[in-house]
């Protein structure tokens, strides 16, 4: 039975002949276009495929000189559209998907008249394999980005690209695109990296690319241009994928299929022909169009793709106020990285401002350290550079919490929008804005940063309570993209509409939270800690209770986690919440312990023998299975009751926040569907996070 996509957008193969100077016959030119601006990517269902498929056959009957394919302005295409892949129900069709995909990119393979991919935009996935299977290709150095992301969701690139890429490019390169890149935040290949990889055979400017990629195809098929390509070692590719297995179990513990799936295709690569390779793609993505982490993984894209941009409850974008200079209080790591933000994103004037000038120096060296190293790798120009060190200044507080006047750019008189980013201490914080109101106008917005403190709290003494709003940014900042915006009891939409068209602006995605202790991804982090130390307090050898999660395929070990955001830092978070729930987060003798010694927890990945000694345990020792279960009884129970509070609008915000702000991956969907999938919320509180069929199998 073949399968058809009711909603598909249709992307259209759009045939043209062209005559180009020097060659006696036309060219046959396809343009992908579905119709809509770059917004709306080229994608392939199967109606996409069938209109390439007719395109192909009316290309090769005017018996061209050559056959090139292009896409629409910025965009070539993104591949498969993945909005089909739930509506499948038998395994058959996920088949003739693959099969189908393979079928018609062959042609281009297969051609006796040379073929062309003039990669004019954006190539991911299925875009790239049709690529991939044209004889020569061009590439644009506009294009935004080119990758085979499937295995971050849960798939293997189905249409050639694990026999294709690694013939072309050598077994390392081909691991890193393959299974490296889309498990490491998605990364993606820039223009020139694709080309020095050798994946494009020629990159050409962005300005006349249509016409240069014409001109040069013209010089292959007269012979006046010659492709080299250099000779693929086949000597290592078995050491290479037995390294990059290591890599796998070390990172992954097993817990992500397509992974597995993806190293065995390429292993395939080296000595199959590309008939049994192939073929062994249809039957490994029939296999995964049925896993249960492909549909978190479906799940997880739709919520950073779709919910992200259009944030639940965010009110009214044409409430926010304009911002036109911000002012930073604090100069320290986080409140530097904060002024390098708004500075490179808003472009506007930004002050910083401590208590005093070695402080002020600091941080403005740290801003300018920065640029320079932005500089250096090429991602800024000297243009650019030059004005974002103009935009950044500092002043002592005395000076920053002055009046205005004439001539001094360094008052906080004049700034719309004030962010803190000081000791994480209520007394500390209500003092700053009770200073400052005095300062800035009726209509600035006030933004902490806090990581765990009442907003409400922070506000209840200022004249004008209504414009203070949480602003919760992620360490680091530049790496992180979730910005928590908490509304207090008395935050008024005009500032929570300025906070959400900031954040949109400083290009993070932001999630509304209520006014709860910690809000959501500390909240859920320290009650996930917390069962990991209360573990170890009880008995359990430390290297049992951090290696007891790694079935789940982590960013990283609780104890690895636990010193990148600092045992101070975890333990006074862990206080504000034992205050508010003592029946549920407990605070760790042994965590006050090792954050008063100030010494790194862990040495080369391994325990300091110096920290572990400090530990009084008991004699309850935990296998790393219950463990395991009781940090995820924990997380359910705590989702389930920050949800009752209305604390986020839904489970899938609650997924948002740990899949932006905390790394964790797509094959888990986050949390929820996880805890879900292993029964975990059903037994802990009754019923499932989300129903039969949402990130999951249908029932």
């Amino acid at each position: 039975m073949a399968a058809e996509y009711p909603n598909e957008v249709v992307t259209k193969a759009l045939l043209r002949l062209v005559a180009v100077p020097g060659l006696t016959r036309p060219v046959a030119l396809i343009t992908l276009d579905n119709g809509f601006d770059h917004k709306k990517p080229n994608t392939f269902g199967p109606a996409g495929l069938a209109s390439l498929d007719a395109a192909l056959t009316e290309a090769f009957a005017a018996e061209p000189a050559f056959v090139a394919v292009t896409g629409k302005p910025y965009i070539f295409s993104v591949g498969a559209d993945i909005t089909g892949l739930p509506l499948l129900t038998e395994r058959a069709q996920a088949l003739e998907i693959g099969r189908l995909g393979h079928r018609v990119f062959a042609r281009l393979r297969e051609s006796t008249v040379p073929t062309f991919a003039f990669v004019n935009g954006a190539a991911m996935g299925g875009g790239l394999e049709l690529a991939l299977h044209c004889h020569y290709r061009t590439l644009s150095g506009g294009a935004a980005a080119l990758a085979l992301p499937e295995v971050g969701l849960g798939l293997v690139p189905g249409w050639g690209g694990t026999q294709l890429l690694p013939n072309l490019i050598g077994i390392p390169a081909a691991a890193q695109v393959v299974i490296q890149n889309p498990l490491t935040q998605n990364k993606m290949l820039k223009p020139k990296q694709a080309a020095e990889l050798g994946i494009a055979d020629v990159l050409l400017e962005p300005a006349d690319f249509l016409e240069r990629s014409l001109e040069w195809a013209a010089g292959v098929v007269r012979g006046e241009v010659t492709v080299t390509r250099p000779e693929v070692d086949r000597e290592m590719w078995d050491g290479v994928l037995y390294f990059a297995k290591q890599q796998l179990d070390e990172r992954l513990h097993g817990a992500v299929p397509s992974a597995y799936r993806a190293l065995e295709l390429l292993g395939l690569a080296r000595d199959a022909s590309f008939a049994d390779g192939t073929a062994a793609e249809d039957e490994a993505l029939a296999d995964l169009v049925f896993s249960e982490e492909l549909r978190s993984g479906l799940y997880a894209f739709d919520l950073v793709q779709r919910r992200a941009k259009r944030p639940a409850g965010a009110p009214s974008p044409g409430l926010a106020r304009d911002v036109t200079k911000v002012g930073i209080v604090g100069a320290g790591l986080m409140a530097s990285q904060l002024a390098l933000l708004f500075a490179r994103r808003l472009q506007v004037p930004v002050v910083l401002t401590d208590l005093d000038q070695a402080r002020v120096d600091k941080g403005l060296g740290y801003v300018r350290g920065e640029i320079d190293k932005q500089l250096a790798k090429g991602r800024l120009d000297q243009g650019t550079a030059a004005k974002l060190r103009g935009l950044v200044s500092g002043a002592v507080k005395e000076e920053a919490f002055a009046p205005a006047a004439p001539g001094r750019s360094t008052s906080f008189a004049d700034c719309d929008f004030v962010i803190e980013a000081v000791f994480e201490d209520l007394g500390v914080k209500k003092q700053v804005w009770a200073e400052l109101e005095k300062v800035v106008t009726p209509e600035a917005v006030l933004a902490t940063n806090t990581s765990s403190l009442s907003v409400s709290a922070m506000a209840a003494d200022l004249e004008h309570p209504e414009r203070l709003v949480g602003f919760h940014f992620f360490n680091p900042v530049a790496v992180l993209p979730l910005l928590e915006i908490v509304r207090g009891e008395r935050t008024d939409d005009a500032t929570l509409a300025t906070a959400f068209a900031v954040g949109k602006q400083l290009r993070k995605s932001c999630v509304l939270v209520s006014d709860a202790p910690a809000f959501v991804v500390n909240r859920l982090l320290t009650r996930f800690l917390g069962e990991i130390f209360a573990a170890v307090d009880a008995g359990t050898p430390l290297a049992v209770a951090d290696a007891a999660l790694d079935p789940l395929g982590l960013p990283m070990r609780p104890l690895a986690l636990l010193q990148l955001v600092g045992p101070a830092v975890a333990y006074h978070v862990g206080g504000t919440l034992h205050a508010a729930f003592p029946d549920r987060f407990a605070v760790s003798e042994n965590l006050r312990r090792i954050a008063e010694a100030g010494r790194p927890l862990l040495v080369d990945g391994e325990v300091d023998p110096e920290v572990a000694a400090l530990l009084e345990v008991g004699d309850q020792r935990l296998t790393a299975e219950q463990v395991r279960q009781r940090a995820l009884d924990a997380l359910a129970q705590e989702i389930r009751l920050m949800l009752d509070e209305g604390v986020v609008a839904e489970a899938q915000d609650i997924d948002l926040c740990m899949i932006l702000g905390a790394g964790w991956p797509f094959h888990l969907g986050g949390v929820t569907p996880y805890l879900d999938r292993t029964g975990t919320s059903e037994r802990v509180t009754g019923r499932r996070f989300l129903p039969h069929g949402v990130a999951s199998l249908p029932a």
